[in-house]
């Protein structure tokens, strides 16, 4: 499965969960119910996968938790905070950066309008 075919069923089970759920939970909530859509629709996909820090040879295995990874391909990173600022996009970046990944999808989930709190990142791009 192709990175965009992922990222196709990763946006309309954002909108699942979040026309089911509304906005205004806890992001454990979010990433409780998004994990369960993606894996109903076939995808497989990981919980608080640990991503290890490399710096100048010294590695920390466990520095950092993406908070979904789909397919071995995708990172989702969950927020459900009043709005997003320009760190958490840089933060998606650096993950992708740190797993050596192309694509992620930052999601706030805390809205009244998901669809402008959807955000394609690539890594290098």
């Amino acid at each position: 499965m192709t990175e965009n075919e992922i990222s196709t069923h990763i946006c309309s089970s954002i909108y699942e969960v979040y026309f089911t759920l509304g906005p205004g939970l806890l992001e454990s909530s979010y990433e409780f119910a998004l994990k369960h859509e993606l894996e109903f629709r076939g995808l497989n996909v990981k919980s608080q996968v640990k991503l290890a820090l490399n710096y100048k040879g010294a590695i920390w295995e466990d520095a950092y938790r993406v908070d979904l990874l789909v397919e071995g391909q995708v990172i989702i990173e969950i927020k459900s905070i009043e709005s997003l600022n320009n760190v958490h996009h840089k933060q998606l970046i650096s993950y992708l950066k740190l797993a050596g990944l192309r694509l992620g999808i930052l999601v706030n989930f805390n809205t009244d309008f998901i669809k402008g709190n959807i955000f394609r990142k690539l890594n290098g791009y």
